[in-house]
């Protein structure tokens, strides 16, 4: 049977290799004159997408044969679970916590880890119902096709990326600081300094590029070898990290936990909302859904466990670090390891650096892992070349994918400086994980044919208002120190909330395993990810619209008329594909009412 690409399903190809067709084989790409047809019918074509909704199904059958070969199906819930802490507990701990206690929150970042805890909880919830539900490699991408359409999701896609690359080339960066505080050195003395250059840009990092090389080769070779590999250094990393909460408490000083929030309850969330980045790394578990021997069982036990396992680490070490040392104190590069040199444990500065390093190699293979597996998936649904989205015969992974994320990630990492990145990466996840939260409310709650309009207006109603309570809370949070905006915005969330929970029927329950309390649970998920993205700064915010324009130039030019003629394509071999089925069974009562004549 062929594809919409026009090759075979079963063609075997190794990762790497050209063929005809790879990038561009749509109708609309054939010719100039195509071009400019497609171009002139962009509101329709956008119309279309918008409107459209992708079906379980396709995404967990359809989807999958578009790659040439499957996935192995690998792993199991210790799997999981070992992969989500790899994945998460590393990139904050280690990379930005220093910053926020010293700069933003002091002592009171415990409480920071406390908020961003419980919304990526909550998100955990939404990924583990739509994971169990759709077990395939495209994660909040394909949920998000699913239940909003094409363009939400491709927009989200485009943000996707982006958390994944910001994300490891930050942890990248703050590799080669600890690796630096390993051999004694300071960290720019492994970094070449351009002069004149922006010291935000102009510091580059040549070991950052070598870390994520090895890493991903080691990604592209096998799951499982990765997998084995992320459990043992996890294992060992775990054990770093009971020695640094047990040597810090022997010399923790409470008088360094005062004053306790120094820069009050705003710098306790705008904290929040940048360690929410240190949270980044369960979605890339969700990923592996296509990969899972028994998805319905071991991606719960393997995302709420992990996370629930990693917020209480994330207290402790966060709580330790700031009764070892002064926040005013803290080192922002390396802060564990200076905190010990501080307190005359100067050895133990080696022990922490060692395992820091363990904690971001593990964080960084989850990482490539987790962005090679969304971009392949993306690429089935041709808003990538569908040239990214090929498997590998021999190694069952997606290594176009991975090369062509670790190219870009490369170039973050060797030239920009962590503290341009983080605010920036914090928007990207709040967002997606805010629309994931709004897609399942709508899994919920409309379901084509079965929802009345009477009830569709009511959940449109009640959506409205627990948005616009969300946003006005966080508007007022930012720009004021009163509390009138929260006696009118925060009962106009509960109404909306209580509005859905009373007056709309669910159209849709879970087949294994649901998010409890719904809706409540979900629209808290949305009103914490609306609230901290409130405590951003407005450069970010900058940087973060110009990203978005491009998205929308790529999406106008190439994406939309892309995914539009792949799934034309689909429908028209779908249409022949039943009208085939169709004939063959009125042959068959055809030759059975003949046989019934001869007979008689």
């Amino acid at each position: 049977m062929e594809t919409e690409e026009g090759g075979s399903r079963g063609a075997k190809r190794r990762g790497c290799t050209f063929q005809k067709n790879d990038f561009f084989p749509e109708e609309s790409f054939k010719s100039w004159g195509n071009y400019g047809k497609a171009l002139r019918e962009t509101p329709w074509r956008f119309k279309d997408r918008v409107m459209t909704r992708s079906k379980d199904e396709t995404e967990v059958v359809e989807m999958k044969g578009r790659s040439g070969n499957e996935m192995k199906k690998t792993l199991n819930s210790w799997d999981l679970i070992w992969f989500g802490i790899g994945a998460v507990i590393g990139s904050g701990i280690f990379v930005i916590t220093g910053l926020e206690a010293r700069e933003v929150a002091g002592p009171a970042v415990v409480l920071s880890y406390v908020a961003s805890g419980i919304s990526a909880l909550l998100s955990v919830f939404c990924y583990t119902e739509f994971a169990v539900e759709i077990p395939v490699a495209g994660g909040s991408f394909a949920y998000l096709r699913v239940e909003l359409g094409d363009f939400v999701a491709f927009m989200a896609a485009g943000n996707i990326l982006l958390e994944y690359v910001i994300g490891g080339a930050t942890i990248s960066r703050s590799w080669t600081s600890y690796f630096a505080t390993l051999c004694n050195h300071h960290p720019d003395e492994f970094r070449i300094i351009v002069p004149n250059m922006n010291p935000d840009y102009g510091h580059l990092d040549p070991i950052a590029v070598v870390a994520l090389i090895a890493i991903a080769t080691l990604a592209m070779c096998s799951t499982k070898a990765s997998s084995l590999f992320n459990n043992i250094a996890t294992i060992l990393h775990c054990l770093v990290i009971v020695f640094v909460i047990v040597a810090g408490l022997i010399n923790a000083n409470p008088q360094n936990l005062t004053p306790f929030a120094p820069f009050g309850a705003r710098g306790v969330f705008k904290a929040s909302a940048v360690l929410f980045f240190a949270y980044l790394g369960f979605d890339a578990v969700a990923t592996m859904a296509e990969e899972t021997k028994n998805p319905a069982r071991d991606i719960p036990i393997g995302l709420v466990g992990s996370m629930t396992i990693t917020t209480l680490v994330y207290c402790l070490l966060s709580l330790t670090l700031c009764l070892v040392q002064s926040y005013k104190e803290i080192d922002v590069d390396a802060p564990f390891s200076v905190a010990f040199n501080a307190v005359g444990w100067d050895w133990a500065k080696y022990i922490v650096a060692l395992g820091a390093l363990k904690g971001m190699t593990t964080v960084l293979l989850v990482t490539i892992v987790g962005e090679s597996r969304y971009l392949t998936h993306i690429s089935r649904t041709h808003m990538m070349p569908p040239w990214f989205g090929h498997v590998d015969d021999k190694t069952g992974t997606p290594v176009n994918a991975t090369i062509a994320m670790l190219t870009a990630t490369s170039v973050v990492a060797f030239f920009t400086n962590f503290r341009v990145l983080s605010n920036l990466l914090s928007i990207s996840t709040l967002l997606i994980f805010m629309l994931v939260a709004v897609a399942l409310l709508v899994r919920r709650y409309y379901s084509s044919g079965v929802t009345t309009k009477e009830n569709q207006v009511k959940f449109v109603v009640c959506l409205v208002l627990i948005f616009g309570a969300s946003c006005g809370v966080s508007a007022y949070w930012a720009n004021s120190d009163g509390i009138i905006g929260y006696v009118i915005c925060v009962p106009l969330w509960v109404l909306g909330t209580g509005g859905l929970w009373l007056g709309v029927p669910m159209a849709k329950k879970p087949k294994v395993w649901g998010v409890p309390l719904v809706p409540w649970l979900l629209a808290l998920s949305i009103f914490i990810n609306i609230f901290l993205l409130g405590s951003i700064d407005l450069d970010s915010y900058i940087r973060f619209g110009v990203w978005t324009l491009l998205l929308l130039l790529y999406y106008a030019l190439v994406g939309l008329h892309a995914s539009y003629d792949t799934a034309k394509d689909f429908e028209s071999l779908s249409n022949i594909t039943t009208n085939q089925v169709h004939d063959q069974d009125l042959n068959h009562v055809e030759q059975g009412l003949q046989t019934q004549k001869t007979t008689t």
